[in-house]
């Protein structure tokens, strides 16, 4: 209770403060009002100004935007005419640049040709630099003018003209040694290029690579190199060229010899060489055989015919054992002579039975030599089955890529063929020889048989 009279007491002191600060309150608030009436006012009025140059702004931006618009239109008649104008412009560089793009291919592809043709020509020799000047009209995104063109006419015009001449001039090139040297070189057009260093005589080609001239690894022929030797001292007016521009001459130095040949047939070609050595073992064995048998049987005969129509049985006896030998014609006879008392149908099946008996003798190793004539082509055919299976399992393991990777089964393949067909041909033909030589000598037997019991028959007919 003490306590609320103390509270009461000290707001009654505090009453008179207050009303005090309340005055002053209100007074601070009516000046704070004025103040901002008076900023409001002012306020706006800056508004108004604002708002009339704005409007003034939004007008001028009006009037600009109807004037870009009518630029904006104009601008884009115009882009329209300057599409088209692009387009027609656009279509008539389209034409040009595919008449441009024929001419440079054109260019370019004669420039190619004209490149390979003085690259393959010995007469570059001469001016090596212009398969340059020809070159750079091929590198990429070079488009060649008219001094080019005019520039690859004239070299090409250079090389007719060289073609048409006969130079003899200095000129360096590496000799067969493979050393470069330097000589009188002999050029007739692109036909042939020669050489004479010293005592030595020899024919050069062009080396595209090394844009050399090289002499070949071989001397030309005995005849050739005379030939040149007269022309080049001026005592003849011929002189031999080589019209395949160097082929020819490739083709003599790339000549394989008969060994290389045989080794490049493979293990195919020794059994085809062993048939071919057998057989001309027969051949020769039996021709000497059957050129001893057949013998002068013609002058036998005749003397035998002229004893036994004196009937001195005896002498013929006689002269076919002595002179006879061997001969199987001799040997009918002599076997008819010992039948001579027999009947006829005997004596003929006597002489029969001994021409029968000389038979193998005349026609042993002829059957022989028609089973190796058949026998070395069908070895061949193995050997270009056995090459071309190489050359399959070669070209399945790394392609086709390289020709040189089949060669060696396509030269199997080709060599046994031919070496088979080699040894079969003459084999037949000398079979077909012997066989007439035999059938010739059995039919002598034949007529000799006949004719002996011809002569015995009339004998003793005579004697009956």
């Amino acid at each position: 209770m003490k306590k609320l009279s103390l509270v009461f007491l000290m707001l009654l002191m505090a009453a008179p403060a207050a009303a005090q600060d309340m005055r002053a309150a209100v007074k601070k608030a009516e000046a704070d009002r004025d103040a901002a009436l008076a900023e409001a006012r002012a306020a706006e009025t800056r508004i108004a100004a604002d708002r009339d140059s704005l409007r003034a702004a939004v007008a001028a931006a009006e009037a600009r935007r109807t004037a870009l618009r009518g630029e904006l239109a104009e601008l884009d008649r115009e882009q329209l005419r300057l599409d088209a104008r692009r387009d027609e412009l656009a279509a008539r560089w389209a034409q040009r640049e595919l008449a441009f793009r024929e001419l440079s291919g054109n260019v370019r592809l004669a420039a190619r040709d004209l490149e390979s043709l003085l690259k393959a020509s010995a007469l570059s020799a001469a001016d090596p630099d212009r398969i340059d000047r020809v070159g750079k009209l091929l590198d990429t995104g070079y488009f060649p003018d008219v001094d080019d063109i005019a520039g690859m006419a004239d070299i090409l015009f250079d090389e007719m003209a060289r073609g048409g001449q006969v130079t003899l001039a200095e000129t360096p090139y590496v000799g067969r040694d493979g050393r470069e040297t330097s000589g009188p070189v002999l050029q007739v057009g692109r036909f042939a290029t020669a050489y004479r260093n010293g005592g030595e005589t020899g024919f050069l080609l062009w080396s595209p690579e090394a844009r050399r001239l090289q002499a070949l690894p071989e001397l030309p022929s005995r005849g050739v190199r005379r030939a040149l030797d007269r022309y080049l001292d001026g005592a003849s007016d011929d002189v031999p060229v080589d019209l395949g521009g160097g082929a020819a001459l490739r083709q003599a130095t790339h000549r394989l010899g008969l060994g290389e040949q045989l080794r490049q047939g493979g293990p195919i070609v020794w059994p085809i060489l062993l048939i071919g050595a057998l057989a001309l073992g027969i051949v020769a064995v039996k021709a000497v055989v059957l050129q001893r048998v057949h013998g002068n049987t013609d002058r036998l005969m005749g003397q035998v015919n002229d004893l036994a129509a004196r009937g001195d049985w005896a002498a013929c006896a006689a002269l076919v054992a002595g002179g006879g030998g061997r001969n199987p014609v001799a040997a009918v006879i002599r076997a008819g002579l010992e039948a001579r008392d027999d009947d006829r149908e005997s004596l003929e099946s006597t002489l029969q039975e001994a021409i029968l008996r000389e038979l193998p003798g005349i026609t042993k190793g002829i059957a022989l030599l028609a089973v190796l004539g058949a026998v070395a082509p069908l070895l061949g055919l193995l050997g270009t089955v056995t090459g071309m299976i190489d050359t399959f399992r070669v070209i399945t393991l790394f392609g086709t890529g390289d020709p040189r990777l089949m060669s060696g089964g396509i030269s199997e393949a080709l060599v046994t063929t031919e070496l088979g067909l080699a040894v079969a041909i003459p084999v037949m033909l000398l079979h077909s020889w012997l066989s007439r030589r035999a059938d010739h000598i059995i039919g002598d037997m034949e007529e000799k048989a006949v004719r002996l019991t011809n002569i015995i028959q009339r004998r003793k007919a005579a004697g009956a």
